[in-house]
């Protein structure tokens, strides 16, 4: 039986959670993917996945031979799109993750016309506030918004945004406007748990670099939560102007602290570090810088 199709199978069954959905997948029957993963377990004379009646997962030798799959895939897919890459034909299954609130406000709306430029491209998009491992996970990009330093991947920046300090006009009547970011310590805090530098919330003051640490009663992983708590009038947040934008707009919440420039961040796509980069990912990088605006 073809090995390499035994492992494409694989980790279909793996990413899809189950047989038949890992059937609609490849284009065949569910009985053909159960012999491929059978006969695979067979000739490796182990188990790779534990099934039940509810669900499937992966053994401990499971585990370890998908991430071996995904990089031999990976490193066949690779290999066919550099010979075929004179033709600059963006095309297959290109897998993205994105953290949560970025990707419903600003990549949602784009999918549609990615699509209609290379049709060709399947997308296969995850959004999650996680820092994944996009080589392990198997992602052929990520859009991470950071402040990147040394990584092992490739990036390139797509747009910019800062992080700022809000509140509701109705909890400042109560509760006043810190002047400082030391005033900010007996403030109620809606803290982002994901949040690189934690409760010490950093600025660049008129007299140089500043930090304040904050004692939040709630914490979120997600901005958009954040963010409903402080219209609701519940305290202060430290959110990106992405997500603040709308709600500035509107009034329903004011920046704090504006003589204090608090910290940019980039956006950016990053993709594992090889020498040649797959048309579909270079397609997509391209329409991403071309279409999201210079600051966000």
């Amino acid at each position: 039986m073809d090995r390499l199709l035994e492992m494409q199978t694989f980790c279909a069954v793996v990413e899809a959670g189950s047989f038949v959905a890992a059937s609609e997948t490849m284009g065949m029957s569910k009985a053909a993917v159960s012999r491929y993963i059978n006969e695979l377990e067979s000739r490796l004379t182990v188990r790779l996945l534990h099934r039940t009646t509810r669900r499937l997962s992966l053994t401990a030798e499971g585990e370890v031979f998908y991430v071996r799959c995904r990089e031999l895939l990976a490193g066949v897919e690779e290999a066919e799109a550099e010979l075929t890459s004179r033709t600059s034909v963006a095309k297959g299954v290109l897998r993205v993750n994105a953290p949560v609130s970025f990707g419903i406000r600003h990549l949602a709306p784009l999918w549609g016309e990615f699509h209609a430029r290379f049709p060709d491209v399947e997308l296969n998009i995850e959004l999650s506030d996680r820092i994944v491992d996009i080589v392990e996970e198997g992602f052929d990009l990520a859009i991470r918004i950071a402040s990147l330093r040394t990584s092992t991947l490739v990036s390139r920046r797509l747009t910019n945004t800062r992080l700022m300090v809000c509140a509701s006009p109705e909890y400042i009547r109560a509760h006043g406007a810190p002047e400082t970011p030391e005033d900010l310590m007996p403030h109620k805090v809606i803290a982002y748990s994901n949040l690189a530098s934690g409760n010490e919330w950093q600025f660049q003051g008129p007299e140089g670099p500043v930090s304040t640490r904050v004692r939040p009663w709630m914490y979120a992983n997600n901005g958009d939560t954040c963010c409903a708590a402080a219209v609701a009038h519940q305290g202060v947040v430290y959110q990106p102007s992405f997500l603040l934008r709308d709600d500035l707009d509107s009034g329903r919440l004011v920046e704090l602290l504006p003589e204090y420039c608090s910290t940019e961040l980039g956006v950016y796509a990053v993709y594992p570090t090889r020498k040649f980069v797959t048309p579909k990912v270079r397609a997509l990088v391209d329409f991403l810088v071309a279409t999201l605006p210079d600051a966000v």
